[in-house]
């Protein structure tokens, strides 16, 4: 059964039915789905959860759908990891790294909000689904439409990585380059929701979109042993993921899943594009959009639709914001993949580079569990790492050049000889 209500305006509180709306007419404000949670209790229960599948539609009665998934079913359950190595480095005494740049099918978060989107898409009757992206929702998108046997067209700035876009283009969308940022490209995708009648996943079907991103944090929870992390750091871009991690531990509060330990948020930016970050830090309430310029482009979004209410939930949990540096992204990507084997984009990079500000700040303390959000995989921006490697010669294949390669890299690591005076 479904426990879905209405869908819900965020600010007067307006209710509305189930269909493809984004904003109320009343107060223009975001609406989002209402769920029966006293009909949840009781039903709605760990064993529940424990016994469906190894995906994210295990929490299917938390998501707002009917029937059945269409698509999504093996996205979802990523690993969370444990990250010894890297907190002995960073001198905390409890790390996670939630790793969805292990996520099926496009290595990203976004197969979470895809999965819902495309599945609602298919109950209202679309055929045709689209996107705004900065890189991996368009993967994505492409990647479920193919699943579920539906067209997709998918916009994107003109200057993607190439990565994203072969990755994209693998599974038959129709491409389209726009000459502009990801705001430019996310006005038109209005126009065209408008005018077309298509399922634009993250524009027209917004509010069941963003409710995929709930399974990120019911997954953290469960996967703690139905705990919830004392500080969960988290990559802002549209403002989607954070909100929702936090509205997945307070569901999971509500039902009785999990105990009420005040879990704070906080939010990561580059400082290329840093609205919230710098909002935050200067104790604004609101605001103010910014013109992206930052190798971290899949949450290069200076204008996020969700942002003020990123920067509500930092504030009401006692979390805070920073953004970190182009080199200090680059430098937390290599830190990351060297103490824990794990290989991210620079929005993951931005994330840890972040966590470690906050822990140096002292606004995280190292003696509670701090979980690290981390949303895409670098296999699809290794133009990030150009020029970051030296240069490797190749040496014949003979073992006496082996050797001698050998001795070299032992003769320049030892230091070199202390100076005498003659």
């Amino acid at each position: 059964m479904s426990y879905v209500k209405s869908l819900k305006a965020k600010e007067c509180g307006a209710e509305y039915p189930i269909e493809p709306r984004t904003i109320c007419d009343l107060d223009f404000s975001p609406v989002e789905v209402q769920y029966d949670y006293d009909a949840m209790k009781g039903k709605v229960t760990r064993q529940s959860i424990e016994a469906g599948p190894q995906s994210l539609w295990r929490y299917k009665d938390l998501l707002p759908i009917e029937g059945e998934p269409k698509t999504g079913f093996h996205s979802g359950w990523t690993p969370l990891v444990k990250a010894d190595r890297l907190a002995k480095k960073l001198g905390v005494d409890e790390l996670y790294i939630k790793d969805d740049s292990a996520n099926y099918p496009s290595y990203s978060y976004k197969d979470r909000v895809v999965s819902v989107a495309v599945t609602k898409a298919i109950e209202f009757g679309f055929d045709t689904v689209g996107c705004a992206s900065t890189g991996n929702l368009a993967h994505s998108v492409a990647a479920h439409a193919a699943i579920a046997g539906l067209d997709s067209f998918v916009m994107v700035p003109h200057d993607l990585e190439e990565g994203k876009i072969v990755a994209t283009r693998s599974f038959g969308p129709q491409l389209v380059k726009i000459k502009g940022n990801y705001d430019d490209v996310n006005r038109l995708c209005a126009q065209i929701a408008d005018k077309y009648g298509w399922a634009i996943v993250n524009v027209n079907l917004r509010p069941f979109y963003t409710e995929g991103a709930k399974t990120y944090g019911f997954e953290i929870a469960e996967q703690m042993g139905w705990q919830l992390p004392k500080h969960t750091v988290v990559p802002v871009a549209g403002g989607t993921i954070l909100p929702k991690i936090w509205k997945a531990y307070q569901e999971f509060i509500q039902l009785g899943l999990v105990e009420d330990n005040k879990p704070a948020m906080y939010g990561a930016q580059a400082d290329g594009c840093n609205p919230i970050s710098k909002a935050v830090r200067a104790g604004e309430e609101l605001f103010h959009p910014q013109k992206p310029d930052t190798i971290a482009k899949s949450i290069a979004i200076g204008n996020p639709a969700d942002g003020y209410y990123v920067i509500q939930h930092i504030k009401e949990s006692g979390g805070y914001a920073t953004s970190a540096s182009d080199p200090e992204i680059i430098s937390a990507i290599r830190l990351l993949a060297e103490t824990e084997g794990i290989f991210t984009e620079p929005a993951g990079g931005t994330t840890l580079a972040c966590a470690i500000k906050l822990i140096e700040e002292g606004k995280i303390p190292r003696d509670e569990p701090i979980c690290v959000c981390v949303t895409g995989n670098g296999l699809k921006t290794i133009e990030a790492m150009d020029g970051q490697f030296e240069h490797v010669e190749p040496i014949p294949a003979k073992i006496g050049d082996f050797d001698a390669m050998v001795n070299a890299m032992k003769e320049a690591d030892e230091p070199a000889p202390a100076a005498t005076n003659a």
